[in-house]
Parts: C-alpha cells; sequence; structure tokens
C-alpha cells in the first residue's frame, strides 16, 4: 500500500499557508519529498483570490484592513474565498497527477470522493457538482456548497486546496466580499444563506476542528486505499516557504497586481 506524508492540523496566517502550499508543490515537483496531504487553519482570519483576480473589484480591501483581515494571492485559480479563523479547516493535496487521474476534471473528482467519505464518517451526505466555467467543482448538501477548491498544477504535479465549512457567519463574510448587484450585506447574505451551508447547520451541533481534521484523514485513506505517515516540513521546505512568505506572499506587488502570474 502506497505511503503519503501527512502534515497534520496546524495554524498560520495566510501569507505563510500559501507559502507552504507552494513550497511542498515546489518540493514535490523536484521529488524531494513523497505525496502529502496537509490539514491547516487560518489565524487571522483571510481572504484569498485566484492568480488572475484583482483584489479592489473582489473585495471591500478597506473593510479588510479595518477588521484587520489578511488578503493573500493564491496561485491556484478558482475564485474569492473568506477563511475563517474559527470555523474552517482547509486541507491541500499535492502529489503527482499520475497518483490520481489522467485529467483535471477526472483528478477533482477523486479528490472529492476523499473529501465525500469525510462528510460521511461525519454523518452528512454530499454531492459532488462538476462546476462550470465560472466555478471550481464543489460538494454540496442539500444543493447547497459546503466544500469548494482551486488547483494548479506544475510539472506533473497537482496542488489542490480546498475548504470544508465548519460554520459560517454571512455577515461576517460579505461586509469583505464584494457582490455586484447587491444592494446591502444583509440583502445578499439572506441570499447567500440559501446556497451555502456548514457541517453545523447540517449537523444541528458544533463539530471541532480536530473531528473535522481526522474525517478527512480517514476520507484520504479510505479514497486513495493509501497509508498517512505523519510528519512535518523538510528543512528545505521550511526555508523555502519563509522565503516565499517574506519575499513574495506577504507582499503587496504579488497580492495587489492583478496580472500576477
Amino acid at each position: 500500500m502506497e505511503i503519503w506524508r501527512l502534515i497534520p492540523l496546524e495554524t498560520h496566517n495566510a501569507f505563510m499557508n500559501m507559502a507552504i502550499d507552494e513550497a511542498i508543490l515546489t518540493a514535490r515537483v523536484a521529488n524531494r519529498v513523497p505525496n502529502t496531504l496537509r490539514l491547516y487553519r487560518w489565524q487571522p482570519s483571510a481572504v484569498s483570490i485566484g492568480k488572475n483576480q484583482n483584489p479592489h473589484t473582489e473585495l471591500y480591501v478597506d473593510n479588510c484592513r479595518r477588521i484587520g483581515i489578511d488578503i493573500v494571492r493564491r496561485i491556484s485559480g478558482g475564485g474569492t474565498v473568506f477563511h475563517s479563523a474559527t470555523d474552517e479547516v482547509t486541507y491541500s493535496v499535492t502529489a503527482q497527477t499520475t497518483n490520481i487521474a489522467k485529467d483535471i476534471p477526472t483528478t477533482y473528482q477523486h479528490i472529492y470522493a476523499a473529501i465525500t467519505d469525510a462528510l460521511r464518517l461525519l454523518g452528512i451526505p454530499a454531492d459532488y457538482n462538476t462546476g462550470d466555467a465560472k466555478n471550481c467543482p464543489n460538494l454540496t448538501v442539500n444543493s447547497k456548497k459546503i466544500s469548494g477548491s482551486a488547483q494548479t498544477i506544475r510539472k506533473g504535479t497537482v496542488l489542490q486546496h480546498g475548504t470544508l465549512l465548519l460554520n459560517v457567519d454571512f455577515t461576517e463574510m460579505f461586509t469583505l466580499l464584494r457582490v455586484p448587484w447587491a444592494t446591502s450585506c444583509i440583502q445578499v447574505a439572506t441570499i447567500a444563506k440559501r446556497k451555502i451551508t456548514s457541517i453545523q447547520e447540517t449537523l444541528g451541533h458544533a463539530v471541532s476542528p480536530e473531528t473535522a481534521s481526522n474525517a478527512l484523514i480517514a476520507g484520504f485513506k479510505n479514497a486513495f486505499s493509501i497509508q498517512l505517515a505523519t510528519s512535518e516540513l523538510t528543512p528545505y521546505e521550511r526555508e523555502l516557504a519563509e522565503t516565499l512568505c517574506k519575499e513574495k506572499y506577504a507582499t503587496d506587488k504579488w497580492n495587489f497586481n492583478e496580472k500576477a502570474l
């Protein structure tokens, strides 16, 4: 049975979280580390934008700064995502595409099979949705989104990172995210409640980040028929992540240049 590396649940700010994901991707491309599942949280809360998005059209930047919400650009595609410090567990999968699937749609499907199994273990039946031109594939419960993700592929290695919503504060979310058609935060929050759900809303009670993380670990083991060996970043990855954090992800040049690649 194949053994993947597990980086267990940890917490960093937005800039270091994205730096670590890229460092793992770089190390995997160079075959310096095995396929890796990483679980993490965000402190403080943050908003991440897709690699080609303009934060000024996607966000209320002044509100983010006033409240103390980090803004970071991902190297993956997809849309704008609010990452709550208290209400979310994020996963990233970094693996050779030959170990997952032959094409991008099937890669999403296989990784979401693991998330679906994790939700099943928590008592939640979820449905896979293929997405469309504007939306990446996602998981829904009773037609409400509960998990989304984005990915990038570099030299035959995929990085997919995505969210598992423990709970949702819609008012906070839409104080930060711009919705062009909305006339007020209350209006968009009311509509969003019909389109987005969480583990807590579905089950009727809270689930701890640790419980959700354990379910994700079991889900990946089941879906990919692998063993996960708990480990940590290598010195190479750690040094690279620190450099990427300082010189890339924590800079306005990267985060506010809408043409960044």
